[in-house]
């Protein structure tokens, strides 16, 4: 399993800037593998995808850019008790 983060800033005035690359990128792979249902986990955006037979978490933390090391620990811990059950 793969965790995939984009990083950015929440609010529609980062839509589609240069703050907002990370969530736009994985945008991108979201409609690359098919993903559509995103929920709200660990202070972030999730949804989950398969590419190539690799299972994939992909997320936008809700948290500013500089603030989003605690959601991206916390789908890191979420993501590695998945792998271990």
């Amino acid at each position: 399993m793969f965790l995939i983060v984009g990083l950015g800033n929440p609010g529609e005035e980062y839509e589609h800037t240069r703050h907002n690359a990370g969530f736009d990128a994985v945008d991108l792979i979201a409609e690359e593998v098919g993903a559509r249902y995103w929920k709200t986990e660990c202070g972030a955006l999730t949804t989950k995808g398969v590419y190539r037979d690799h299972d994939l978490v992909l997320a936008k933390p809700q948290s500013y850019m500089n603030t989003s090391g605690g959601p991206v620990k916390q789908l890191m811990t979420r993501t590695a008790w998945m792998l271990s059950t």
